[in-house]
């Protein structure tokens, strides 16, 4: 028997046998309070997604959930904090695109891999961002927008709900496209970078809709499109991107999607128990109600749905920020 034929069958033998610790420690979860850490500040979507089901998870898995919002740099400290947890289930992650799927494409030192070092456990919801303007902003809709930001590179700043989130690179995406400029600020998290841009301070805002329809309804703020390939079920008045007619928006979509993610290793029965946990919740009464108030639709499925939709996004957008040249470092 060669050498590498004993080892695989060494490796086999010990794997077998640890099977029986493994189920018997999948079993007992979850066996201590679980901490949900929210890659965004309290009041943002995220955070809205997470208190909604808070309770219904807690009955289901008969512990206590601790949700705990982490929004610094652009959601990468709570992905990081997690990626470095233990993989025992214990340790929650409510993260996005920016964090999960685009971080890798936009720092140079990231502290952690979001292939390697996360386990996507469940889609929580998925929606297109507007596009919207303060008030005060000569543009009623897209086509004049990029009109008025190509007559004038680097007057307009564009607030987003922090580096490397779909808001920001959704209005990368848009500079790209255009050819046009607008100077980025950041904030950590949705509910400032909408006051931002309602008070003036910052011109541009593209973000979920749950922040964008409060300050329209109160005239701060212009709804002038919606990123997805369809108009959205909650502002069906209001136009796509790509049907600005404008040849450089064809095909233009970005959406804003969110979900739960543990640390890589931990074992696949325990994430199927908080998926499924996961997605009961979603499908209680009192949480779909709180969420539709919230202007959230669950979408739900398997680990493995996730893994596919963050393997896809991350595809799609790495030549997109490459060409736009988009650096957090």
């Amino acid at each position: 028997m060669t050498l590498s034929r004993r080892n695989t069958i060494k490796f086999i033998a010990a794997s077998a046998a640890s099977m029986p610790a493994i189920s018997a420690f999948s079993q007992n979860f979850p066996s201590k309070p679980i901490r949900w850490i929210i890659a965004s500040g309290a009041g943002s979507s995220l955070d809205a997604i997470a208190r909604a089901m808070q309770e219904r998870l807690a009955a289901t898995l008969g512990q206590a959930i601790v949700i705990e919002n982490r929004p610094q740099a652009g959601g990468t400290v709570a992905t990081n904090e997690v990626a470095k947890s233990a993989a025992d289930g214990h340790t929650w992650l409510l993260g996005f695109n920016g964090p999960v799927a685009f971080a890798p494409f936009l720092y140079s030192k990231l502290p952690y891999n979001p292939l390697k070092d996360l386990a996507p456990v469940v889609i929580t919801t998925s929606q297109p961002n507007i596009i919207a303007v303060n008030a005060s902003v000569p543009a009623s809709n897209m086509k004049e927008l990029v009109a008025l930001m190509k007559a004038n590179p680097g007057k307009y700043n564009y607030a987003s709900v922090g580096n490397g989130s779909s808001s920001h690179l959704t209005m990368e995406y848009l500079k790209a496209l255009t050819g046009t400029f607008a100077v980025h600020i950041p904030f950590n998290g949705g509910p400032p970078a909408a006051l931002s841009t309602a008070a003036g301070d910052t011109q541009i805002l593209a973000t979920v809709p749950t922040l964008i329809l409060p300050q329209v309804r109160a005239g701060r703020m212009k709804a002038l499109a919606v990123t997805g390939k369809t108009r959205y079920s909650l502002t069906p008045d209001l136009p796509t991107v790509e049907s600005a007619g404008l040849n450089e928006l064809k095909g233009f979509e970005a959406i804003a999607w969110n979900g739960v993610l543990v640390a890589a290793g931990t074992p696949r029965p325990i994430i199927d128990r908080i998926n499924a946990a996961i997605n009961a919740a979603m499908k209680e009464a009192s949480v779909m109600e709180r969420m539709k108030t919230a202007g959230l639709d669950a979408v739900g499925g398997s680990a493995d749905d996730f893994g596919k939709l963050i393997a896809d996004e991350a595809k799609k957008w790495e030549p997109i920020i490459k060409r736009s040249g988009a650096k957090l470092d």
